[in-house]
């Protein structure tokens, strides 16, 4: 079969190599997938890095999210076993944590759904509580993990406020249904959100980037208000300054989506019906904003690097569902 492989850490573009391999074999408890579509998600690009908590040995194939299909012809959702990443032609995963994929999404927009979307119910809801009626504050609103954020809000009844970088990232977030959009590259943050709500400030806020976008949101986060950390895309990891919280009267939450794995999986899996109702009902829709054949999967994951897409960037395999 394909599969890209690292052979050694750096760039995407210039590490991942298209090999002719072996199949993965399944270990104990495992099965093996067909990919038919693979999401690329930022930590694919910081495992091609080396800068990963997790660190695969040498050569490893990314692709932390697929849609798959399993030998008697059963569409699923799943995360790969790594090594054997999902940026290749067959998988191994866990039988236990496999997810049916919703009939109303096709091969790409199930491939999206799992990590972004979970991230965000557990972060909004189990973690920051999102009410009916709040502020919600999304950081890279355009983005993937962001896009996810603003549908989930706007799913919630929550008023959503976007945060992105650029006219085009504007106009994306607005499709996305976003009730005000800031351009951070032309805007003040913290005083379109303080005019916004009338001074009070953002109810709940949900930062997949760190760095400065985090000191923005200790300037307009509300009173007993929410700072919900999902991630650092930026690259920086935000120092708070802890009484300031105090002051304040906000929290600081983090959300490793992955430990509830570990500390809970039945959560994992009633948070799937939750949003394969949603799916249904047409309220969440994973953004697709390119679909990629596995030979030009390297420069997509790149691209993911780089911080240059809107949506989700997809790799689809021969004979996936568009």
């Amino acid at each position: 079969m394909q599969a890209w492989r690292v052979h050694e850490n750096g760039e995407p573009g210039e590490v991942m190599r298209l090999d002719d391999i072996d199949r993965p074999v399944p270990g104990s408890g495992q099965v093996l997938l067909r990919v038919r579509a693979a999401n690329i998600n930022f930590p694919d690009a910081l495992l091609c890095r080396g800068q990963y908590q997790i660190r695969p040995p040498l050569p490893f194939t990314p692709g932390v999210e697929i849609c798959g299909e399993t030998e008697d012809g059963r569409r699923v959702i799943a995360n790969p076993a790594l090594p054997h990443g999902g940026l290749a032609e067959y998988v191994v995963a866990d039988e236990a944590a496999l997810l049916p994929a919703p009939d109303a999404l096709d091969d790409a927009e199930a491939a999206a759904l799992h990590i972004g979307y979970q991230t965000g119910v557990f972060g909004l809801h189990r973690r920051a509580h999102l009410q009916k009626g709040e502020t919600l504050l999304v950081h890279a609103a355009a983005g993937g993990v962001g896009s996810a954020a603003v549908q989930l809000g706007k799913a919630a009844g929550a008023r959503v406020i976007g945060v992105v970088g650029g006219p085009e990232k504007a106009a994306v977030a607005r499709e996305l249904g976003c009730d005000l959009v800031i351009d951070r590259r032309s805007q003040d943050i913290v005083a379109a959100v303080k005019e916004a709500t009338g001074g009070r400030g953002a109810d709940v806020i949900y930062d997949p980037v760190g760095g400065d976008a985090y000191a923005k949101s200790a300037k307009c986060v509300a009173f007993e208000g929410r700072i919900v950390i999902v991630g650092f895309a930026s690259g920086s990891v935000p120092a708070p300054a802890l009484n300031h919280a105090l002051v304040k009267n906000y929290s600081i939450v983090g959300l490793h989506w992955g430990l509830y794995a570990q500390k809970d999986p039945a959560s994992i899996a009633r948070c799937h019906d939750q949003l394969t109702r949603l799916a249904a009902e047409g309220a969440i829709k994973p953004l697709i904003s390119q679909r990629v054949p596995l030979k030009d999967a390297a420069a997509a994951v790149q691209r993911v690097a780089d911080g240059t897409t809107t949506g989700r960037v997809v790799v689809l395999t021969e004979g996936a569902a568009r």
